[in-house]
Protein backbone atom coordinates (compact mmCIF):
# COMPACT_ATOMS: atom_id res chain seq x y z
CA UNK A 1 0.00 0.00 0.00
CA UNK A 2 1.42 3.43 -0.78
CA UNK A 3 2.32 5.35 2.37
CA UNK A 4 1.45 9.01 2.69
CA UNK A 5 5.15 9.49 3.40
CA UNK A 6 8.03 8.47 1.13
CA UNK A 7 11.23 7.86 3.02
CA UNK A 8 13.49 7.88 0.01
CA UNK A 9 17.21 8.04 -0.41
CA UNK A 10 18.76 10.53 -2.79
CA UNK A 11 21.32 9.08 -5.15
CA UNK A 12 24.79 9.19 -3.64
CA UNK A 13 23.69 10.55 -0.24
CA UNK A 14 25.03 8.58 2.71
CA UNK A 15 24.16 8.61 6.38
CA UNK A 16 26.20 11.00 8.51
CA UNK A 17 28.70 9.43 10.89
CA UNK A 18 26.36 10.27 13.77
CA UNK A 19 23.43 8.54 12.06
CA UNK A 20 25.57 5.55 11.11
CA UNK A 21 26.80 5.19 14.69
CA UNK A 22 23.25 5.42 16.04
CA UNK A 23 22.04 2.68 13.71
CA UNK A 24 25.09 0.53 14.41
CA UNK A 25 24.38 0.78 18.13
CA UNK A 26 20.75 -0.25 17.65
CA UNK A 27 21.75 -3.27 15.56
CA UNK A 28 24.44 -4.34 18.05
CA UNK A 29 21.94 -3.98 20.88
CA UNK A 30 19.43 -6.07 18.94
CA UNK A 31 22.00 -8.82 18.45
CA UNK A 32 22.74 -8.92 22.18
CA UNK A 33 19.02 -9.18 22.91
CA UNK A 34 18.75 -11.99 20.38
CA UNK A 35 21.52 -13.94 22.09
CA UNK A 36 19.70 -13.65 25.40
CA UNK A 37 16.44 -14.65 23.73
CA UNK A 38 18.18 -17.65 22.20
CA UNK A 39 19.32 -18.81 25.63
CA UNK A 40 15.75 -18.50 26.89
CA UNK A 41 14.51 -20.55 23.93
CA UNK A 42 17.18 -23.20 24.52
CA UNK A 43 16.07 -23.47 28.15
CA UNK A 44 12.30 -23.30 27.67
CA UNK A 45 11.63 -24.12 24.02
CA UNK A 46 8.65 -23.02 21.96
CA UNK A 47 6.77 -21.98 25.08
CA UNK A 48 9.10 -19.05 25.65
CA UNK A 49 8.72 -17.79 22.09
CA UNK A 50 4.96 -17.99 22.37
CA UNK A 51 5.03 -16.06 25.64
CA UNK A 52 6.98 -13.32 23.88
CA UNK A 53 4.55 -13.21 20.98
CA UNK A 54 1.57 -13.12 23.35
CA UNK A 55 3.17 -10.29 25.32
CA UNK A 56 3.52 -8.21 22.16
CA UNK A 57 -0.08 -8.93 21.22
CA UNK A 58 -1.38 -7.92 24.64
CA UNK A 59 0.52 -4.63 24.47
CA UNK A 60 -1.89 -3.42 21.78
CA UNK A 61 -4.90 -5.71 22.20
CA UNK A 62 -5.55 -4.63 25.80
CA UNK A 63 -8.68 -2.48 25.36
CA UNK A 64 -7.37 0.73 26.91
CA UNK A 65 -4.13 0.39 24.94
CA UNK A 66 -5.93 -0.31 21.67
CA UNK A 67 -7.94 2.87 22.07
CA UNK A 68 -5.11 5.05 23.30
CA UNK A 69 -2.84 4.01 20.42
CA UNK A 70 -5.67 4.55 17.93
CA UNK A 71 -6.27 8.05 19.27
CA UNK A 72 -2.55 8.85 19.15
CA UNK A 73 -2.30 7.53 15.57
CA UNK A 74 -5.09 9.75 14.28
CA UNK A 75 -3.88 12.75 16.27
CA UNK A 76 -0.28 12.42 15.07
CA UNK A 77 -0.82 11.49 11.43
CA UNK A 78 -4.13 13.25 10.81
CA UNK A 79 -5.43 10.29 8.80
CA UNK A 80 -7.89 7.53 9.46
CA UNK A 81 -10.60 7.12 12.07
CA UNK A 82 -10.24 6.22 15.74
CA UNK A 83 -12.94 3.56 16.05
CA UNK A 84 -11.65 1.74 12.97
CA UNK A 85 -8.11 1.81 14.29
CA UNK A 86 -9.27 0.43 17.65
CA UNK A 87 -10.87 -2.46 15.79
CA UNK A 88 -7.81 -2.93 13.60
CA UNK A 89 -5.45 -2.90 16.60
CA UNK A 90 -7.46 -5.67 18.19
CA UNK A 91 -8.78 -7.74 15.29
CA UNK A 92 -5.53 -7.99 13.33
CA UNK A 93 -3.57 -8.71 16.49
CA UNK A 94 -6.01 -11.35 17.71
CA UNK A 95 -6.04 -13.10 14.34
CA UNK A 96 -2.26 -13.00 14.02
CA UNK A 97 -1.86 -14.38 17.53
CA UNK A 98 -4.26 -17.19 16.67
CA UNK A 99 -2.16 -18.08 13.64
CA UNK A 100 1.17 -17.89 15.47
CA UNK A 101 0.19 -19.90 18.52
CA UNK A 102 -0.87 -22.79 16.28
CA UNK A 103 2.57 -23.40 14.77
CA UNK A 104 5.99 -24.55 15.93
CA UNK A 105 8.77 -22.19 14.88
CA UNK A 106 11.95 -23.41 16.58
CA UNK A 107 13.85 -26.66 16.41
CA UNK A 108 12.25 -29.45 14.38
CA UNK A 109 9.16 -28.05 12.67
CA UNK A 110 8.53 -30.81 10.14
CA UNK A 111 9.52 -34.43 9.51
CA UNK A 112 8.92 -36.27 6.23
CA UNK A 113 10.14 -39.83 6.80
CA UNK A 114 9.32 -41.05 3.29
CA UNK A 115 11.59 -38.32 1.91
CA UNK A 116 14.25 -38.71 4.59
CA UNK A 117 13.87 -35.03 5.51
CA UNK A 118 13.77 -33.24 8.84
CA UNK A 119 13.33 -29.45 8.84
CA UNK A 120 14.73 -27.18 11.54
CA UNK A 121 13.66 -23.53 11.87
CA UNK A 122 16.27 -20.94 12.84
CA UNK A 123 16.23 -17.14 13.18
CA UNK A 124 17.03 -14.87 10.26
CA UNK A 125 18.64 -12.24 12.51
CA UNK A 126 17.93 -8.56 12.99
CA UNK A 127 14.89 -7.42 11.03
CA UNK A 128 14.52 -3.89 9.68
CA UNK A 129 10.80 -3.10 9.57
CA UNK A 130 9.82 -0.14 7.42
CA UNK A 131 6.31 0.81 8.50
CA UNK A 132 3.65 3.18 7.07
CA UNK A 133 1.89 6.21 8.46
CA UNK A 134 -1.45 4.62 7.58
CA UNK A 135 -0.97 1.98 10.29
CA UNK A 136 1.61 3.38 12.74
CA UNK A 137 0.64 0.98 15.54
CA UNK A 138 -0.97 -2.15 14.12
CA UNK A 139 1.70 -2.82 11.48
CA UNK A 140 4.71 -2.53 13.85
CA UNK A 141 3.11 -4.94 16.32
CA UNK A 142 2.10 -7.31 13.53
CA UNK A 143 5.65 -7.46 12.18
CA UNK A 144 7.19 -7.70 15.64
CA UNK A 145 5.00 -10.68 16.51
CA UNK A 146 6.09 -12.52 13.37
CA UNK A 147 9.74 -11.59 13.85
CA UNK A 148 9.90 -12.79 17.45
CA UNK A 149 8.01 -15.93 16.48
CA UNK A 150 11.13 -16.76 14.50
CA UNK A 151 13.45 -15.93 17.40
CA UNK A 152 14.58 -12.63 15.89
CA UNK A 153 14.93 -9.02 17.01
CA UNK A 154 13.32 -6.14 15.11
CA UNK A 155 13.97 -2.42 14.61
CA UNK A 156 11.17 -0.13 13.40
CA UNK A 157 11.71 2.62 10.86
CA UNK A 158 8.49 4.63 10.63
CA UNK A 159 8.04 7.70 8.43
CA UNK A 160 8.97 10.94 10.23
CA UNK A 161 5.38 12.11 10.57
CA UNK A 162 4.31 8.85 12.23
CA UNK A 163 7.22 8.48 14.67
CA UNK A 164 5.29 9.97 17.59
CA UNK A 165 2.59 7.35 17.05
CA UNK A 166 4.91 4.39 16.52
CA UNK A 167 7.18 5.26 19.47
CA UNK A 168 4.51 4.66 22.16
CA UNK A 169 3.58 1.46 20.35
CA UNK A 170 7.17 0.25 20.58
CA UNK A 171 7.39 1.41 24.19
CA UNK A 172 4.34 -0.68 25.01
CA UNK A 173 5.84 -3.78 23.43
CA UNK A 174 9.07 -3.24 25.32
CA UNK A 175 7.24 -2.94 28.65
CA UNK A 176 5.40 -6.21 28.10
CA UNK A 177 8.63 -8.01 27.22
CA UNK A 178 10.28 -6.73 30.38
CA UNK A 179 7.25 -7.85 32.39
CA UNK A 180 7.84 -11.46 31.35
CA UNK A 181 11.59 -11.30 31.87
CA UNK A 182 12.72 -10.94 28.25
CA UNK A 183 14.99 -8.20 26.87
CA UNK A 184 13.07 -5.11 25.80
CA UNK A 185 15.69 -4.55 23.10
CA UNK A 186 14.17 -7.31 21.01
CA UNK A 187 11.97 -4.46 19.75
CA UNK A 188 13.50 -1.04 19.01
CA UNK A 189 12.81 2.05 16.92
CA UNK A 190 15.01 4.49 15.04
CA UNK A 191 15.49 7.74 16.96
CA UNK A 192 13.69 10.90 15.89
CA UNK A 193 14.03 12.61 13.52
CA UNK A 194 13.97 9.63 11.16
CA UNK A 195 15.75 10.49 7.93
CA UNK A 196 16.03 8.90 4.50
CA UNK A 197 19.67 8.17 5.06
CA UNK A 198 19.17 6.66 8.51
CA UNK A 199 16.47 4.34 7.18
CA UNK A 200 18.75 3.25 4.36
CA UNK A 201 21.60 2.69 6.81
CA UNK A 202 19.34 0.39 8.81
CA UNK A 203 18.43 -1.52 5.66
CA UNK A 204 22.09 -2.08 4.89
CA UNK A 205 22.98 -3.27 8.40
CA UNK A 206 20.00 -5.55 9.05
CA UNK A 207 19.80 -9.22 8.10
CA UNK A 208 16.30 -8.97 6.61
CA UNK A 209 14.23 -5.99 5.46
CA UNK A 210 10.44 -6.05 5.50
CA UNK A 211 8.80 -3.02 3.91
CA UNK A 212 5.17 -1.92 4.04
CA UNK A 213 4.32 1.47 2.65
CA UNK A 214 6.01 3.68 0.11
CA UNK A 215 7.01 1.98 -3.13
CA UNK A 216 10.15 4.13 -3.03
CA UNK A 217 11.07 2.30 0.17
CA UNK A 218 10.29 -1.05 -1.42
CA UNK A 219 12.59 -0.35 -4.35
CA UNK A 220 15.32 0.94 -2.04
CA UNK A 221 15.09 -2.20 0.06
CA UNK A 222 15.60 -4.38 -2.98
CA UNK A 223 18.64 -2.27 -3.90
CA UNK A 224 20.15 -2.56 -0.42
CA UNK A 225 22.04 -5.77 -1.06
CA UNK A 226 20.20 -7.47 1.82
CA UNK A 227 17.34 -9.97 1.64
CA UNK A 228 14.17 -7.93 1.37
CA UNK A 229 10.43 -8.50 1.39
CA UNK A 230 8.54 -5.59 -0.08
CA UNK A 231 4.84 -5.42 -0.71
CA UNK A 232 2.97 -3.66 -3.45
CA UNK A 233 0.44 -1.04 -4.39
CA UNK A 234 -3.23 -1.74 -3.79
CA UNK A 235 -6.10 -0.43 -5.96
CA UNK A 236 -8.44 -3.40 -5.62
CA UNK A 237 -11.24 -3.68 -8.21
CA UNK A 238 -14.34 -5.73 -7.32
CA UNK A 239 -16.95 -7.14 -9.69
CA UNK A 240 -20.65 -7.23 -8.83
CA UNK A 241 -21.95 -10.16 -10.89
CA UNK A 242 -25.52 -10.69 -12.08
CA UNK A 243 -26.05 -13.48 -9.55
CA UNK A 244 -24.83 -11.46 -6.56
CA UNK A 245 -26.90 -10.91 -3.44
CA UNK A 246 -27.02 -7.15 -3.96
CA UNK A 247 -28.03 -6.18 -0.45
CA UNK A 248 -25.24 -8.32 1.03
CA UNK A 249 -22.70 -7.05 -1.51
CA UNK A 250 -23.61 -3.40 -0.93
CA UNK A 251 -23.38 -3.80 2.83
CA UNK A 252 -19.96 -5.44 2.63
CA UNK A 253 -18.66 -2.90 0.14
CA UNK A 254 -19.76 -0.02 2.37
CA UNK A 255 -18.22 -1.52 5.51
CA UNK A 256 -14.99 -2.24 3.69
CA UNK A 257 -14.71 1.05 1.83
CA UNK A 258 -15.44 3.21 4.85
CA UNK A 259 -13.24 1.32 7.31
CA UNK A 260 -10.55 3.67 8.65
CA UNK A 261 -11.59 6.17 5.96
CA UNK A 262 -10.20 3.90 3.21
CA UNK A 263 -6.57 3.86 4.39
CA UNK A 264 -6.20 0.17 3.60
CA UNK A 265 -4.44 -1.02 0.46
CA UNK A 266 -7.24 -3.58 0.24
CA UNK A 267 -10.05 -1.04 0.23
CA UNK A 268 -12.26 -1.25 -2.85
CA UNK A 269 -11.06 1.41 -5.28
CA UNK A 270 -13.33 0.42 -8.17
CA UNK A 271 -16.55 -1.48 -8.65
CA UNK A 272 -17.28 -3.14 -11.96
CA UNK A 273 -21.02 -3.76 -12.15
CA UNK A 274 -22.66 -5.83 -14.86
CA UNK A 275 -25.20 -3.95 -16.94
CA UNK A 276 -28.34 -6.00 -16.16
CA UNK A 277 -28.03 -5.23 -12.45
CA UNK A 278 -26.33 -1.83 -12.63
CA UNK A 279 -29.28 0.31 -11.54
CA UNK A 280 -30.28 -2.09 -8.77
CA UNK A 281 -26.69 -2.20 -7.50
CA UNK A 282 -26.41 1.58 -7.44
CA UNK A 283 -29.69 1.75 -5.53
CA UNK A 284 -28.42 -0.81 -3.02
CA UNK A 285 -25.21 1.16 -2.56
CA UNK A 286 -27.17 4.39 -2.12
CA UNK A 287 -29.21 2.68 0.59
CA UNK A 288 -25.91 1.91 2.38
CA UNK A 289 -24.79 5.54 2.27
CA UNK A 290 -23.17 5.84 -1.13
CA UNK A 291 -23.63 9.18 -2.90
CA UNK A 292 -23.38 9.24 -6.70
CA UNK A 293 -21.61 12.38 -7.88
CA UNK A 294 -23.15 14.45 -10.66
CA UNK A 295 -21.23 15.18 -13.86
CA UNK A 296 -20.21 18.60 -12.55
CA UNK A 297 -19.15 17.19 -9.19
CA UNK A 298 -17.19 14.47 -10.97
CA UNK A 299 -15.14 17.13 -12.75
CA UNK A 300 -14.29 18.82 -9.44
CA UNK A 301 -13.40 15.47 -7.86
CA UNK A 302 -10.91 14.69 -10.61
CA UNK A 303 -9.45 18.20 -10.43
CA UNK A 304 -9.16 18.29 -6.64
CA UNK A 305 -8.45 14.70 -5.60
CA UNK A 306 -4.97 15.15 -7.04
CA UNK A 307 -2.71 18.18 -6.73
CA UNK A 308 0.45 18.36 -8.82
CA UNK A 309 0.09 14.68 -9.56
CA UNK A 310 -0.18 13.69 -5.88
CA UNK A 311 -3.19 12.80 -3.80
CA UNK A 312 -4.63 15.79 -1.97
CA UNK A 313 -3.87 15.53 1.75
CA UNK A 314 -7.13 17.34 2.50
CA UNK A 315 -9.11 14.26 1.43
CA UNK A 316 -6.70 11.33 1.95
CA UNK A 317 -8.17 9.07 4.64
CA UNK A 318 -10.58 11.79 5.76
CA UNK A 319 -14.25 11.49 6.61
CA UNK A 320 -17.10 12.22 4.16
CA UNK A 321 -17.51 15.74 5.52
CA UNK A 322 -14.05 16.65 4.19
CA UNK A 323 -14.97 15.31 0.76
CA UNK A 324 -18.22 17.25 0.72
CA UNK A 325 -16.32 20.42 1.53
CA UNK A 326 -13.32 20.00 -0.80
CA UNK A 327 -15.37 18.74 -3.75
CA UNK A 328 -18.28 21.12 -3.09
CA UNK A 329 -20.81 18.33 -3.28
CA UNK A 330 -24.50 19.17 -3.43
CA UNK A 331 -27.12 18.87 -0.67
CA UNK A 332 -27.80 15.27 -1.63
CA UNK A 333 -24.38 14.29 -0.30
CA UNK A 334 -25.23 15.34 3.24
CA UNK A 335 -25.02 12.36 5.57
CA UNK A 336 -23.36 10.10 2.98
CA UNK A 337 -20.69 7.58 3.97
CA UNK A 338 -18.75 7.48 0.69
CA UNK A 339 -18.83 9.06 -2.75
CA UNK A 340 -19.30 7.14 -6.01
CA UNK A 341 -17.99 8.43 -9.32
CA UNK A 342 -18.78 6.83 -12.67
CA UNK A 343 -15.92 6.13 -15.06
CA UNK A 344 -15.47 4.45 -18.44
CA UNK A 345 -11.73 4.49 -19.05
CA UNK A 346 -8.52 3.33 -17.39
CA UNK A 347 -4.93 4.47 -17.31
CA UNK A 348 -3.08 7.71 -16.68
CA UNK A 349 -5.65 9.76 -18.60
CA UNK A 350 -8.32 8.39 -16.26
CA UNK A 351 -6.91 8.93 -12.76
CA UNK A 352 -10.09 7.66 -11.13
CA UNK A 353 -8.98 4.19 -12.23
CA UNK A 354 -6.07 4.37 -9.78
CA UNK A 355 -5.72 4.04 -6.02
CA UNK A 356 -7.31 6.94 -4.18
CA UNK A 357 -6.79 6.31 -0.43
CA UNK A 358 -10.05 8.11 0.17
CA UNK A 359 -13.79 7.56 0.39
CA UNK A 360 -14.07 7.93 -3.38
CA UNK A 361 -15.27 4.76 -5.13
CA UNK A 362 -15.03 4.54 -8.91
CA UNK A 363 -17.87 2.67 -10.63
CA UNK A 364 -17.79 1.02 -14.07
CA UNK A 365 -20.65 -0.46 -16.07
CA UNK A 366 -19.72 -3.72 -17.85
CA UNK A 367 -21.68 -5.22 -20.75
CA UNK A 368 -21.18 -8.79 -19.56
CA UNK A 369 -18.79 -10.86 -17.46
CA UNK A 370 -16.11 -10.95 -20.16
CA UNK A 371 -16.22 -7.16 -20.34
CA UNK A 372 -16.07 -6.93 -16.54
CA UNK A 373 -12.97 -9.12 -16.50
CA UNK A 374 -11.39 -6.91 -19.18
CA UNK A 375 -12.06 -3.77 -17.14
CA UNK A 376 -10.56 -5.34 -14.01
CA UNK A 377 -7.47 -6.40 -15.96
CA UNK A 378 -7.08 -2.89 -17.40
CA UNK A 379 -7.40 -1.32 -13.94
CA UNK A 380 -4.77 -3.64 -12.50
CA UNK A 381 -2.44 -3.12 -15.43
CA UNK A 382 -2.58 0.59 -14.65
CA UNK A 383 -2.12 0.25 -10.89
CA UNK A 384 -2.16 -2.67 -8.48
CA UNK A 385 -1.26 -5.62 -10.69
CA UNK A 386 -0.55 -8.63 -8.51
CA UNK A 387 -2.34 -7.33 -5.43
CA UNK A 388 -5.95 -8.50 -5.42
CA UNK A 389 -9.43 -8.31 -6.86
CA UNK A 390 -12.82 -9.54 -5.76
CA UNK A 391 -16.21 -10.65 -6.96
CA UNK A 392 -19.71 -10.82 -5.50
CA UNK A 393 -21.39 -13.78 -7.19
CA UNK A 394 -23.17 -17.10 -6.79
CA UNK A 395 -21.42 -18.45 -9.89
CA UNK A 396 -18.29 -20.31 -8.78
CA UNK A 397 -17.11 -20.63 -12.38
CA UNK A 398 -16.83 -16.86 -12.68
CA UNK A 399 -14.73 -16.69 -9.51
CA UNK A 400 -12.47 -19.48 -10.78
CA UNK A 401 -12.15 -17.74 -14.13
CA UNK A 402 -10.82 -14.62 -12.44
CA UNK A 403 -8.30 -16.69 -10.48
CA UNK A 404 -7.18 -18.49 -13.64
CA UNK A 405 -6.95 -15.48 -15.94
CA UNK A 406 -5.84 -12.47 -13.86
CA UNK A 407 -2.39 -11.64 -12.52
CA UNK A 408 -3.31 -11.22 -8.87
CA UNK A 409 -2.23 -12.99 -5.69
CA UNK A 410 -5.75 -13.01 -4.19
CA UNK A 411 -9.29 -13.24 -5.55
CA UNK A 412 -11.86 -12.75 -2.80
CA UNK A 413 -15.36 -14.12 -3.27
CA UNK A 414 -18.38 -12.53 -1.53
CA UNK A 415 -16.24 -10.79 1.07
CA UNK A 416 -15.63 -7.30 2.38
CA UNK A 417 -12.29 -6.82 0.68
CA UNK A 418 -10.55 -4.81 3.40
CA UNK A 419 -11.34 -7.38 6.07
CA UNK A 420 -10.78 -10.55 4.07
CA UNK A 421 -7.66 -9.72 2.09
CA UNK A 422 -5.36 -9.54 5.09
CA UNK A 423 -6.77 -12.71 6.61
CA UNK A 424 -10.15 -13.38 8.15
CA UNK A 425 -11.83 -15.64 10.65
CA UNK A 426 -13.96 -16.95 7.79
CA UNK A 427 -11.22 -17.51 5.19
CA UNK A 428 -7.92 -19.35 5.18
CA UNK A 429 -5.50 -16.48 4.49
CA UNK A 430 -3.06 -15.75 7.30
CA UNK A 431 -3.69 -12.53 9.21
CA UNK A 432 -1.34 -9.76 8.18
CA UNK A 433 -1.11 -6.08 7.35
CA UNK A 434 1.34 -6.66 4.49
CA UNK A 435 0.29 -8.32 1.24
CA UNK A 436 2.85 -9.44 -1.31
CA UNK A 437 2.08 -8.91 -5.00
CA UNK A 438 4.58 -11.28 -6.57
CA UNK A 439 6.79 -10.54 -9.53
CA UNK A 440 3.79 -8.88 -11.17
CA UNK A 441 4.62 -5.83 -9.05
CA UNK A 442 8.29 -6.47 -8.44
CA UNK A 443 7.81 -8.20 -5.07
CA UNK A 444 9.64 -11.27 -3.79
CA UNK A 445 6.46 -12.50 -2.10
CA UNK A 446 3.05 -13.37 -3.52
CA UNK A 447 1.58 -14.43 -0.19
CA UNK A 448 0.39 -12.63 2.88
CA UNK A 449 3.39 -11.81 5.06
CA UNK A 450 3.62 -14.54 7.69
CA UNK A 451 5.97 -16.08 10.24
CA UNK A 452 7.64 -18.36 7.65
CA UNK A 453 9.16 -15.23 6.14
CA UNK A 454 11.14 -14.76 9.37
CA UNK A 455 12.95 -18.10 9.67
CA UNK A 456 15.70 -19.95 7.85
CA UNK A 457 15.25 -23.68 7.37
CA UNK A 458 17.98 -26.28 7.82
CA UNK A 459 17.22 -29.57 6.07
CA UNK A 460 18.54 -32.75 7.65
CA UNK A 461 18.81 -35.19 4.75
CA UNK A 462 19.13 -38.96 5.21
CA UNK A 463 19.06 -41.69 2.58
CA UNK A 464 15.88 -43.41 1.47
CA UNK A 465 15.30 -46.41 -0.82
CA UNK A 466 16.44 -45.43 -4.29
CA UNK A 467 13.79 -43.53 -6.23
CA UNK A 468 15.11 -43.80 -9.78
CA UNK A 469 12.58 -44.59 -12.54
CA UNK A 470 13.60 -46.20 -15.81
CA UNK A 471 14.40 -44.25 -18.97
CA UNK A 472 11.26 -45.70 -20.53
CA UNK A 473 9.12 -44.36 -17.68
CA UNK A 474 10.40 -40.83 -18.18
CA UNK A 475 11.01 -40.64 -21.93
CA UNK A 476 8.63 -43.29 -23.28
CA UNK A 477 5.71 -41.01 -24.12
CA UNK A 478 8.05 -38.50 -25.76
CA UNK A 479 9.81 -41.20 -27.81
CA UNK A 480 6.49 -42.65 -28.96
CA UNK A 481 5.32 -39.26 -30.21
CA UNK A 482 8.53 -37.71 -31.55
CA UNK A 483 11.02 -40.56 -31.79
CA UNK A 484 14.44 -40.81 -30.24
Amino acid sequence: MPGVEAVERKQGVRASSQEADAVATLVATARRAMREFSREINDHGQHRIDEAVTALAWSIYKPENARQLAEIAVSVTGIGEVESKVLKNQRKTFGTLRDLLRVKSTGVIEEIPEKGLVKYAKPVGVVAAITPSTNPSATPVNKAMMALKGGNAIIMAPPPTAWKATKPTVDGMRRELEKIGLPADLVQILPSPVTRTMTTELMERADLIVVTGSQVNVRQAYKSGKPAIGVGLGNAPVIVDTTADLADAARKIMLSKTFDHATSCSSENALVVLDPIYDKTMAALAKEGGYLATAGERTRIVERLWQDGKLNRAVIAQGPEALIDVFELGPGAKGCKFVMVEETGTGSNHPLSGEKLSLVLTVYRAKDFADAKRIVRDILNYQGRGHSCGIHTKDATHARELAEDLDVARVLVNQAHTFGNGGGFDNGLPFTLSMGCGTWQGNSLSENLNWRCFVNITHLVTTIPEDKPSEEALFGTYWAKYGK
